[in-house]
């Protein structure tokens, strides 16, 4: 029996296997693959300007902080540097940077913007806005609101699990504690 063509659709695929599959699955997935839709949504937007999802990250960090060193937007951007490298070198390809030692530290390479990736910010942050209003199309502010402090109190939650600089985590890998004051909701 062949499928439709809209199964063939990734997000629906997603869909279907949340809401048939595996509603339960652990909350990480399924944020993992909210966040693949937005990619994936903004990625459709963003081919039609020839600019791939890996250079967006980097344009949209460089276009808040140019000027960086590469291993500061590899931090940034929460990737490896050689991956980071590997981006630039296309990105410089495509006019959008330019990398550079400075006079006073030469062993750091610094990383700028050039007027045409300057440019693109113009043409591609309204793309992104977009896909974040078709995302929400339909949703209560009220509700909105409330994805925004849960997930950023996961993100907190996770953050306080993470080993300190020097790599000291929490003592013996016990789970940090709530912060004090914070009423916890019951979780679904």
């Amino acid at each position: 029996m062949s499928r439709a063509p809209l199964d063939k659709h990734p997000t629906r695929e997603i869909l279907r296997h949340w809401r048939e599959a595996v509603p339960e699955d652990r909350l990480a997935h399924l944020v993992k693959d909210a966040s693949r839709s937005f990619v994936r949504a903004l990625q459709l937007r963003l081919v039609e300007h020839e600019v791939s999802p890996g250079h967006w990250q980097f344009l949209r960090i460089l276009w808040e902080h140019d000027g960086l060193t590469q291993r500061e937007l590899s931090e940034q951007a929460g990737v490896m540097e050689p991956t980071t490298f590997s981006a630039l070198k296309g990105m410089e390809q495509a006019g959008y940077v330019e990398r550079r030692q400075m006079p006073e530290n030469r062993k750091n390479v610094y990383v700028f913007l050039t007027a045409k990736g300057r440019a693109l910010k113009d043409k591609l942050v309204p793309l992104a806005e977009d896909v974040n209003r078709v995302a929400v199309a339909g949703i209560a502010p009220a509700d909105i609101a409330l994805v925004r402090r849960v997930l950023l109190e996961l993100i907190e939650n996770l953050a306080r699990e993470e080993p300190e600089p020097g790599g000291r985590g929490p003592p013996g890998g016990a789970r940090a504690a709530p912060r004090a004051g914070k009423a916890r909701r019951a979780r679904p």
